[in-house]
């Protein structure tokens, strides 16, 4: 079996639409090894070469890559760790940047007797031993990245910049906060942080669908005063907020009245993406110059009937280019099947 020159992760129901994308920058790109569910080994790509063309246009569904410059047999034995330590260390450690943070992230894809932060530890002890880069896990310019399978463990060093996700197979993580109303917040706090997106002080949001509450929940932590779209009732916590204007009714109803003007408009109904699309669109005119929005295009887990994923994603596309410049559109780690689309209304006269 060939070593791959790189390992590709991205959801499961994706893996074929992320394929796709590598392919069409790619051609040459040929599928190795399943590494584990949604993690594939790809060969005849240079990953620097791959990874810039991504980090300039950045593909949806292709979640994480790194590339591989060394692999090890492993034993599945607490003695890997050690071994792992030695070789990829010691081996890769003259790769790094003397200059640059640098970090180690493990994924391990197979059952074994430790943990990734043991690996990581131990790894980037062995690594602080031959070089003067500083160790900051939580904002490296540098990875060392180790993919521990139950044959093999594959190591490689990039720019965090050229690995698509800061985190060690696009797994962006969060803590569980108190008063934490569903899990969809994560969403949202993902969508934040991989768009880059600063919120105005004191900005004005538009939640449509917002029940039971999260991402309304969540724009008032970031300092928004905000106006909740639902007929459905929203978590009892956030009646106690006078900073909340919950108007029981459909985001249809609201367009009939008109609704005010916003800083931020976000959508995660649960709607045909087409459909939420024009929804979208109908409601760029409530946005302020500067305005942004953020929603969620469903789709199905596979081509059916109601048309291919990608051309449901183009008809929206479609529906939403008069009205706003598609600025991000990810398949995010906490979307089901689902995208995540960054809007940047058009100013009158720009389009």
């Amino acid at each position: 079996m060939l070593t791959p020159s790189l390992i590709l992760t991205a959801d499961p129901h994706f893996l074929d639409l992320a394929w796709v994308e590598l392919a069409r920058v790619q051609p040459a790109a040929q599928r190795g090894a399943v590494l584990a569910e949604g993690v594939w080994g790809i060969t005849a790509v240079n990953f620097f070469t791959l990874a810039e063309q991504w980090r300039q246009q950045p593909p949806i569904f292709a979640r994480h890559i790194c590339p591989v410059h060394l692999a090890l047999p492993v034993a599945g034995l607490a003695e890997d760790v050690p071994l792992l330590a030695e070789a990829v260390g010691g081996d890769l450690a003259a790769w790094l940047d003397p200059e640059l943070p640098f970090s180690v992230q493990t994924r391990i894809l197979a059952d074994a007797p430790y943990k990734p932060f043991d690996v990581n530890t131990a790894v980037a002890h062995t690594i602080q031993q031959h070089t003067a880069a500083p160790l900051d896990v939580r904002q490296p310019t540098q990875i060392l990245s180790i993919v521990v399978t139950a044959e093999a463990a594959y190591a490689g060093i990039s720019l965090a910049a050229h690995n698509l996700s800061d985190w060690a197979g696009g797994m962006h993580r969060f803590a569980r906060q108190p008063g934490q109303i569903s899990r969809a917040e994560f969403k949202l706090l993902e969508a934040l942080a991989v768009f880059h997106i600063e919120l105005p002080a004191g900005g004005v949001a538009l939640d449509l669908g917002a029940a039971p509450g999260g991402w309304t929940r969540i724009l008032r932590q970031k300092g928004q005063f905000v106006t909740a779209i639902d007929p459905a009732i929203l978590h009892p916590s956030l009646y106690q907020d006078k900073n909340v204007r919950h108007l029981r009714l459909n985001a249809e109803s609201y367009l009939q009245q008109p609704p005010d003007h916003y800083d931020l408009i976000v959508n995660d109904m649960r709607l045909d993406a087409r459909y939420s699309a024009e929804l979208m669109a109908a409601y760029a005119p409530y946005l302020h110059r500067h305005g942004r929005a953020l929603m969620t295009l469903k789709l199905p887990e596979g081509d059916g009937p109601g048309g291919s994923r990608q051309g449901i994603i183009e008809q929206s596309r479609v529906i939403l280019n008069p009205v706003y410049t598609i600025a991000g559109a990810r398949q995010l780690f906490h979307n089901r099947s689902e995208i995540t689309l960054y809007l940047k209304k058009i100013a009158p006269g720009m389009a």
